[in-house]
């Protein structure tokens, strides 16, 4: 029988339904081609640096660069007048979409993914998020980042070449409003904490934890195989986020990526990392959410706004359990 649960984090009602896996079309592969052009020279690889804007940080040793920052060449968010509202009519508002939005290109290896980094790579991305996190906030005017990895073009991604994005921007998005509306909601102590305490003693959901980190399929999980990662230590900002929490991070990616591959083989995915608004004093508690697209929302869910999950979370953390490799 259907169960409703709700997201405590965004006050959402979602479906889970795990009889109506039996449809043959429930799960998606990874189908279409990242490029138009799959034969044209990928501007992220190595020797081909000159073709994009000079970069903006680079990270690895002895000069040679496994991490770099560079420029979007076709930015959601530029410029840097300030956001003043124009209303054109009864029902027209606008403002200048100002910000900033830079594209992280993760390994100089074209056909990796973050499943394939060393740990030592892994934190090294997540040490680049936290630099360049850090080097936003400290712009007039601008409030918020997200910052996203998008691989398969089913997820949005529109170049092969395994990369992430930082878009920041001088408002706060609907998704992180409803985020910090369930941490306010949630009274006596922090919504993840209690996440992570209740989790761990039920085990039930638990695909991988450790003493930094705990990685589950939430009780809410809206899409299959839906993984939450959040670091043990509470701390709003990832910018401010410890050295060794956001290396416990980056090795839980890596840990989870192959996981997916492992047990649903080459499919799309959005991994997405939410940190608490620039100057924010109320409480948060910076974490990613994993979403595979192996699955696609009916018109009942997009009118509605209602999820319907056809695995459970229960069943989805075993499968992905015994598919984790990390050292014992």
């Amino acid at each position: 029988m259907s169960q409703l649960r709700l997201d405590p984090m965004t006050g959402r009602w979602v479906v889970i339904a795990g009889e109506r896996m039996q449809r043959p079309s429930d799960f998606l592969p990874r189908l279409l081609p990242v490029e138009d052009d799959p034969q044209r020279p990928c501007p992220f690889c190595p020797d081909r640096e000159g073709e994009i804007p000079p970069a903006l940080e680079s990270y690895g040793p002895d000069g040679r660069w496994e991490v770099r920052v560079v420029p979007n060449l076709y930015p959601a968010f530029s410029g840097s007048d300030p956001m003043v509202v124009s209303h054109l009519g009864p029902v027209y508002t606008q403002a200048p979409a100002s910000g900033i939005h830079e594209v992280l290109v993760l390994s100089p290896d074209h056909n990796s993914s973050w499943a394939d980094l060393s740990d030592a790579h892994s934190a090294l991305v997540m040490e680049a998020l936290r630099d360049r996190m850090l080097h936003h906030a400290q712009t007039p005017g601008l409030r918020y980042s997200q910052a996203v990895v998008n691989c398969g073009r089913e997820a949005g991604a529109s170049i092969e070449h395994p990369h992430g994005q930082l878009l920041t921007m001088p408002f706060i998005p609907g998704e992180a409003a409803n985020e910090l509306a369930g941490f306010a909601r949630f009274q006596g102590n922090c919504l993840l904490c209690a996440v992570i305490d209740a989790e761990e003693e039920a085990r039930h959901r638990v695909v991988f934890a450790d003493d930094r980190v705990a990685m589950i399929c939430p009780f809410w999980s809206g899409t299959p195989y839906e993984m939450l990662i959040v670091p043990h230590n509470h701390e709003p900002h990832l910018r401010n986020a410890d050295t060794a929490d956001l290396a416990a991070i980056g090795r839980s990616v890596k840990y989870a990526l192959a996981a997916l591959r492992s047990r649903l083989g080459d499919v799309a995915y959005n991994v997405m990392f939410h940190s608490a608004p620039f100057r924010l004093n109320a409480d948060f508690h910076w974490h990613a959410h994993l979403m595979p697209k192996i699955s696609t929302r009916g018109g009942f869910e997009m009118g509605s706004g209602v999820l319907i999950n056809v695995v459970s979370p229960e069943r989805a953390a075993d499968d992905l359990r015994a598919a984790v490799t990390a050292p014992a």
